[in-house]
């Protein structure tokens, strides 16, 4: 469709629209853990825990997603995989696929591209849409909300919950109110109405010590803040006080900024007991390689950079980095590039707790000028013609279909 970076709004020197904007904030419900209950029937209707191998209690690491029905026993993402399990050992406790959710990802942002380029991503499962200049071409905001919503279901299984207003900040409260599967319209006027119930939690910006302050205050929902004068809330709070008087009145008038590209691509891992064995450090330096390579070329984009990341078991942190002398998506230049940083590493027989591998200075695939070197580089392009018939093999069996010999040991 075409460009609408023509059609956003005016700004006059009072902060209001010249034209009437139409924001959607769409989010996916419990998205890791939805996505683990399509794809594996079983699971629907039982508390899905994403994350971390809970061991029976004695697990590291933390929660990434939970089901709805998870959510019933006070398991939430961040949690202590241990505590997840002591609330809910009968829950079904999965490993994070983020290669998978970052497929599934992509139909979901592509459906949001039928109906605007002005697309904001928050982080794999939610986004803003400024629809403004789409309303001539596929109705009202409300129609383009269902459609998007509706297609979602049709196309992925998925459900997800869909705020509109028009501001970004009224368009997140929205989307987040009646979920599971929500749909809330704020009509132009109304925000401050809708805002006036709701706790002070709700604010942008409130945390729980901001909370505390505001309750000293005698302010425990938006409208008892909103009455408030500016100038009081300015003195007590500062800014931040300003700010959330302006949040209150329902005034938001930051624009939807598309996506600029990736600064970096990383993974880690944190081992399940601290380990010393060499075997599997570099193996999981590998495995590590592999999904960073991985993800490299779903996103068609090369590195030029790299940055291996060890913790200790004293919870000391290091980094070591380096240059590529030419941009790769390659697993195993990854690989013997993290591995070269991992002997810089002095961690003097400690154990290590953590690994990261992550690609840096991040260029266009196709416009690096690789592809054209394998012309002259038969090693190269057998390399590349090897990796992406692998690929293939991952696309249509999964990630575990084939791996390298090395790390069929610690499967």
């Amino acid at each position: 469709m075409p460009s609408q970076r023509g059609l956003r709004p005016i700004q006059t020197s009072g902060g209001r629209s010249c034209e009437q904007r139409w924001i959607l904030h769409i989010d996916m419900d419990a998205f890791y853990a939805s996505v683990e209950q399509r794809d594996h029937p079983a699971c629907r209707g039982r508390p899905v825990i994403v994350g971390a191998d809970p061991h029976g209690g004695r697990g590291r690491g933390v929660v990434s997603a939970a089901s709805y029905e998870a959510r019933t026993f006070g398991i939430h993402s961040a949690l202590p995989i241990s505590q997840a399990y002591r609330r809910c050992p009968e829950g079904v406790f999965l490993p994070v696929r983020m290669s998978h959710y970052q497929a599934v990802s992509a139909q979901i942002f592509q459906i949001f591209g039928r109906y605007t380029d002005l697309v904001e991503p928050l982080s794999l499962d939610e986004a803003f849409l400024d629809v403004t200049g789409s309303l001539r071409l596929f109705g009202s905001a409300e129609a383009i909300g269902r459609r998007i919503q509706a297609e979602i279901l049709t196309e992925t299984e998925l459900r997800a919950s869909v705020g509109i207003a028009t501001n970004k900040f009224v368009a997140k409260v929205a989307s987040d109110l009646r979920k599971p599967n929500g749909f809330v319209v704020v009509p132009p006027g109304q925000a401050a109405h809708f805002l006036q119930p709701l706790p002070i939690e709700r604010l942008w910006g409130v945390g729980p010590k901001t909370a505390g302050r505001l309750r000293q205050m005698g302010l425990m929902t938006i409208g008892e803040l909103a009455a408030r004068p500016q100038l009081e809330l300015a003195a007590a709070l500062g800014p931040l006080g300003a700010h959330l008087w302006d949040l209150a009145q329902g005034i938001d008038v930051r624009e939807v900024i598309p996506e600029e590209p990736a600064q970096s691509v990383g993974a880690e891992t944190t081992f399940p007991e601290d380990t010393a064995d060499p075997v599997r450090i570099r193996q999981t330096v590998l495995a590590l390689s592999e999904g960073v390579a991985r993800r490299l070329r779903v996103e068609a984009i090369q590195a030029g950079a790299l940055t291996l990341k060890l913790r200790d078991e004293t919870f000391q942190t290091q980094t070591r980095s380096v240059s590529l002398s030419e941009p790769t998506d390659q697993s195993q230049d990854i690989y013997r590039t993290a591995l070269m940083l991992l002997e810089r590493l002095p961690f003097s027989g400690r154990k290590v707790r953590l690994l990261g591998v992550t690609a840096s200075r991040l260029s266009d695939l196709m416009g690096s000028g690789q592809q054209l070197s394998l012309e002259i580089n038969p090693a190269g392009a057998k390399q590349r013609r090897l990796t992406e018939a692998v690929d293939r093999i991952h696309a249509r069996f999964g990630k575990g279909a084939i791996r390298p010999a090395s790390l069929l040991a610690s499967s």
